[in-house]
């Protein structure tokens, strides 16, 4: 078994319409960037839900996704010990993501998971 561990941080939220756009751009060329640069942050990729069925036991089901936030960002990091950094408070509160986007989130998740095995 490996000595280094996998940690994900799961950060979900929705955004208001009218910021959508505004959101997306941000995050691409402000948010990720900045927090790439906080060491011990290995990876980060963003996700928006979609709709979709799935089959149990031979019938193909609409899965509800209602409550479940429109947008997921996946961050890879090498220990929990990142999140709580000097680097990584500067960085998620940099640029225009505390006063433009964060008051127009919603819905936010954040959950920290380890790599079994």
């Amino acid at each position: 078994m490996s000595q280094n561990k996998k940690y994900l941080l799961v950060a979900s939220m929705d955004v208001t319409p009218e910021k959508e756009e505004l959101f997306n751009e941000v995050y691409d060329i402000e948010h990720i960037p900045g927090i790439l640069k906080v060491p011990g942050v290995l990876s980060v990729e963003r996700y928006k839900v979609e709709p979709m069925k799935m089959n149990f036991s031979g019938t193909v089901q609409d899965m509800d996704h209602s409550a479940e936030p429109a947008y997921t960002a996946i961050y890879e990091i090498e220990s929990p010990a990142v999140l709580e950094s000097e680097e990584w408070g500067i960085a998620v509160d940099a640029g225009r993501w505390p006063v433009e986007i964060r008051p127009h989130t919603s819905n936010r998740q954040f959950a920290l998971r380890k790599l079994m095995g």
